[in-house]
């Protein structure tokens, strides 16, 4: 074993590269291949935790969305009343009173509005019920006439009343009035909850902004100031403009409903200005319906008129009188303005497509004070025209193509 021990010395002194120590067994080289790295447990709990916090977050999310939404929804409304709230203010009444005092008339113009029209429409209701039969007679003889059949009204009431169609619809009908009074309540608690924000919101506007400046230097508190002055102002503006449009639109269906004879001809005029303007998606839908149920009271081709007035109306509003208010009012481009709506839409629902062009055009103004601009220059291409050049590469072009 001597001489082994001693050849191995001078194998390591002879080393190139020093010396070498002795190699560890054979035992111990085999466990150290498989031995796990010391930060890998520690990477793999940081990432099961990483995990676990976005699938928390998530799941609150998506609990939280309707909270969310109705928050931005009450930020919305309280930019809207600032300043009327504030010019108030300004002249000696505390701002929670003044408040108060906004908040209250809008609830008794709402309240005064929606009692009117509840009498009119019940009203429209129970004399539509009683001149049904007649309204059925006339039915029944023209179908009779045109079409040589012999129905009757009798007939046609008792196999009505005795179709299994009818039974089946008071059987669903009768099921569903408990959902029909959760989705009330839960509709009158999500109105009590964007109130309730608005009013904190609006009331409590100058401490909120304080209270956000107060994290943020000098620099960034002025640009959150701007950016909130702007956003008042562009709600204000989009505000501005629906109800210019509910003017219009307004006084467009009370000069048909006048003519045609249909009662009430003012509050329904009222009705579908206000309704087609702040209802979005399916404002106008329920906006024209009114008027064609109480018209075809009166006579059922005064409703297909109010129906063909409607949807030409809502034609010219959608592509004439609208992008040139919402310009004008929002300072936005009308492409801009209609793509907004439908990006909310897809995002928000009917909330996105009523907040959107306010929002958009917050942040446009917003940014547009830190975009750089330059001046334009001479070239008569800025402006649309063609110079002598690119028409002779042009011409040249359709000669090889014509070769």
């Amino acid at each position: 074993m001597a001489p082994t021990d001693e050849n191995t010395q001078v194998d390591q002194q002879s080393s190139p590269f020093g010396t070498t120590p002795p190699g560890p067994p054979a035992a111990e080289a085999a466990g150290s291949g498989v031995r796990m790295p010391r930060w890998l447990p520690r990477a793999m709990v940081l990432a099961l935790t990483l995990v676990a916090v976005f699938q928390l977050g998530s799941w609150a999310f998506h609990q939280l969305t309707g909270l969310l939404i109705n928050i931005l929804i009450s930020f919305f409304l309280a930019l809207a009343i600032e300043p009327a709230v504030s010019w108030m203010a300004s002249r000696g009444m505390r701002r929670g009173l003044a408040t108060f005092l906004v908040f209250l008339g809008s609830l008794i113009m709402i309240a005064g509005f929606v009692t009117l029209l509840g009498s009119m429409l019940a009203g429209q209701i129970i004399k539509m019920i009683e001149g049904f039969p007649d309204y059925l007679d006339s039915l029944i003889n023209w179908t009779n006439a045109h079409f040589h059949t012999d129905l009757r009204r009798v007939d046609i009431q008792e196999g009505l009343l005795h179709s299994d169609w009818l039974r089946k619809y008071v059987q669903n009908s009768a099921t569903g009035v408990l959902d029909v009074s959760g989705q009330v309540l839960g509709g009158l608690f999500q109105l009590l909850t964007v109130a309730l924000f608005s009013f904190y919101f609006a009331a409590d506007g100058p401490r909120l902004r304080r209270a956000l400046c107060s994290v943020l230097p000098p620099a960034r508190q002025a640009e959150v100031l701007r950016a909130w002055e702007i956003a008042v102002d562009k709600t204000g503006g989009y505000l501005y403009s629906r109800g210019l449009m509910a003017l219009i639109s307004g006084i467009a269906h009370y000069i048909l409903l006048e003519a045609l004879g249909v009662p009430y001809a003012p509050v329904l005029g009222v009705w579908v200005g206000l309704v087609s303007q702040f209802i979005p998606t399916i404002g106008t839908y329920l906006a024209g319906a009114l008027p064609m149920l109480i018209a075809f009271t009166i006579d059922p081709w005064y409703a297909l008129w109010v129906l063909v007035f409607v949807v030409v109306y809502q034609q010219f509003e959608n592509y004439m009188l609208q992008p040139k208010l919402t310009s004008r009012t929002v300072d936005i481009h009308p492409a801009v303005a209609f793509g907004s709506v439908i990006a909310g839409t897809a995002l928000l629902g009917a909330v996105g497509a009523l907040i959107a062009i306010p929002a958009v055009a917050t942040l446009q103004a917003f940014l547009g004070a830190y975009v750089k601009r330059y001046d334009v220059t001479d070239d008569p291409r800025v402006h649309g025209h063609r110079t002598r050049s690119s028409e002779g590469l042009l011409t040249r072009v359709r000669r090889q193509l014509g070769r």
